[in-house]
């Protein structure tokens, strides 16, 4: 996924109710209050003073221009913060193969249906997946963003209690039950971390539902991706500790 134009960079000052943050511009120094696209705790990636990069959008109806895109953590670690470019990122890496496990069923475009539509809703539920892949068995898919690193080149998800996270693996492992296939993909966007691990501490509940999913057949796959100011793209695929 590339980003539509260059990126701007800036100084965090503070981030705040969760979708707000105060930067300074690098060139010129003026402040400006900034959409933080992530409703995480975004733990080590909101540290005050730390470099941060934004895009800008020319609605005009936007009350805030510019979002916040990347951090670079203390350890100079660039991060990917922006949760809503997650899916486009795995669904570019889906279409174009490169996750081995899945590439199957978007090689599947028989009788003119595509191999992958987007925001599919469950049957009977009003509920959407991010993925589905066609194939026999069709294959949900759920994508998640990893941006909290713990010691180790280790990550876990989710870094706040995530009562939809947990509903969603509940909702791929009926699906498995039905006679179809599902999976979760972890978007690492971050290269410093090689193992991905549910947060069982911050989110029990999510911990166990997670389990459960894995139980009945829903393939568990993390991927890390390689993060620049022009793009981020996945680039290797990393090990799940279900376990944690």
């Amino acid at each position: 996924m590339e980003f539509d134009r260059p990126l701007r960079e800036a100084r965090l000052v503070r981030r705040y109710k969760r979708f707000l943050a105060d930067v300074e511009f690098a060139d010129s120094g003026e402040a400006c209050t900034v959409h933080c696209p992530n409703t995480g705790a975004m733990t080590g990636c909101a540290e005050p003073g730390s470099r941060v990069w934004l895009s800008h959008s020319d609605n005009p109806r936007r009350r805030y221009a510019w979002t916040w895109e990347l951090v670079e953590t203390p350890g100079g670690t660039l991060v990917g913060i922006h949760t809503g470019r997650t899916n486009a990122i795995v669904g570019e890496a889906l279409e174009a193969g490169r996750i081995p496990e899945l590439a199957g069923y978007c090689a599947d475009r028989s009788a003119g249906e595509r191999g992958l539509r987007r925001e599919a809703r469950y049957p009977d539920s009003r509920s959407r997946a991010d993925f589905l892949l066609a194939g026999e068995p069709p294959c949900w898919v759920e994508v998640k963003n990893v941006t909290a690193a713990v010691s180790g080149r280790r990550a876990v998800f989710p870094d706040a209690v995530s009562a939809r996270a947990s509903a969603h693996m509940r909702m791929l492992a009926e699906r498995v039950r039905a006679g179809d296939a599902a999976a979760l993909v972890f978007c690492v966007q971050r290269d410093d971390v090689d193992v991905v691990a549910p947060a069982r501490e911050i989110d029990p509940a999510y911990g166990e539902a997670l389990d459960a999913a894995a139980a009945e057949g829903v393939q568990v796959l993390a991927w890390g991706a390689g993060v620049t100011p022009q793009g981020i793209f996945l680039d290797r695929p990393l090990e799940v500790d279900i376990a944690g």
